[in-house]
């Protein structure tokens, strides 16, 4: 996107990450942040820790060629945690509810990964794009973070799941662990393209209009 990397985008005049760290920053539920980024990038988190005065950030780390290995050197910071939450910083809405929400199923289950009901129909094809099946929708919910853990748990996921991963719940499911889904938002995106920065500046228009103010 430009160069850029997405983390740094700006919405409503602020870096894209510095949204989600503001809310970390703000809950009560939270002790300690770790912000991981790119090597060529650490110049530029150091500075928007400093900037704005997240005083949870501990550390700005650079994280590895995965995103797993990534996850790791954030771990690696919070050694005396027992619980660690994993968060995309290109999603800018989480919320003080989201975290509370995710720390409970956490207790029910050692684990727990934030979704939403998916409400598109979902084909399964193959390599020649001919749709094989169609799952049934009301068991499908689309995975979104953050997503909590025990630390022991998620430490042992990462020695043991050497294969590449889209998210750390998958690597505590190939342990067999039972993994909780709680209620994320449709308004929890993930920031990809740059029509989602166009979605997530209508969203944060919304969000911070004067109440009985309309377009």
């Amino acid at each position: 996107m430009g160069g850029i990397e997405k983390v740094f985008l700006s919405l409503a005049g602020k870096p894209l990450v510095a949204h989600s760290l503001q809310t970390f920053e703000d809950s009560t539920l939270v002790d300690n942040v770790v912000l991981v980024v790119s090597d060529s990038a650490r110049d530029d988190g150091e500075r928007i820790v400093a900037e704005f005065g997240y005083g949870k950030v501990v550390d700005v780390v650079v994280g590895g060629a995965r995103r797993q290995d990534s996850v790791l050197q954030g771990m690696d910071r919070l050694s005396d945690c027992g619980i660690i939450m994993v968060h995309d910083g290109a999603r800018p809405f989480v919320s003080g509810d989201m975290i509370s929400r995710g720390l409970d199923a956490m207790r029910m289950a050692s684990a727990a990964t934030a979704g939403v009901p998916v409400t598109d129909t979902i084909k399964i094809v193959d390599a020649d794009m001919v749709v094989k099946s169609t799952p049934d929708r009301t068991t499908l919910w689309a995975a979104q973070t953050p997503q909590v853990f025990k630390s022991q748990l998620l430490r042992e996921a990462h020695r043991r799941v050497t294969h590449d991963s889209t998210d750390d719940a998958a690597m505590v499911e190939a342990l067999g662990t039972e993994v909780k889904v709680f209620m994320g938002s449709y308004e929890n995106m993930k920031v990809t393209t740059p029509e989602d920065v166009s979605l997530a500046e209508a969203i944060h228009a919304a969000r911070t209009r004067p109440s009985g103010q309309s377009t």
